[in-house]
């Protein structure tokens, strides 16, 4: 029995990315996946820092910042991202490289913000191969037709 959802029943989901750290990625990119695996259309949207999500280079690079007074400790979010990767790993779960291109792979359209893309003086060309890029009415344009939009 097939889980793709007839053509009547498949919907679209638009998820925003703004937190360009491992717990701002990661959500995103995993709900989007599933939603694609089920049939449906997902959108991933690429604004202020989690653009550089989207940047060649900068997926591995990607930190984990500990909420509260334990951020402010110097060195603590260079320890809980290795903490952080080092749990990932364990737990067999792929890396924020592998899972772009699994998104790609699978028809995730993942998009950038043209704001912050002007704002951080970026070109089509700093972004992985295939990123569309949309300005914030195209964004809503595409959110007003979707069955869940979501920050993650």
């Amino acid at each position: 029995m097939s889980t793709a959802p007839s053509s009547e029943s498949k919907q679209r989901y638009a998820f925003v990315c703004s937190r360009g750290t491992l717990d701002g990625a990661y959500p995103a990119l995993v709900l989007a996946i599933n939603a694609q695996r089920l049939g449906h259309e997902a959108h991933v949207f690429y604004t202020f820092m989690g653009i550089n999500v989207v940047r060649p280079g900068h997926a591995d690079t990607l930190s984990f910042y500990p909420p509260g007074f334990l951020g402010a400790i110097p060195g603590m979010s260079w320890l809980a991202t290795r903490m952080m990767r080092g749990q990932i790993d364990r737990a067999g779960i792929p890396g924020i490289a592998e899972l772009l291109e699994t998104a790609q792979l699978e028809g995730v359209k993942l998009v950038a913000c043209r704001m912050t893309m002007d704002m951080m003086k970026l070109e089509a060309t700093d972004l992985l191969e295939d990123v569309e890029v949309m300005n914030a009415e195209q964004f809503l344009k595409l959110a007003g037709t979707c069955s869940i939009n979501m920050f993650t």
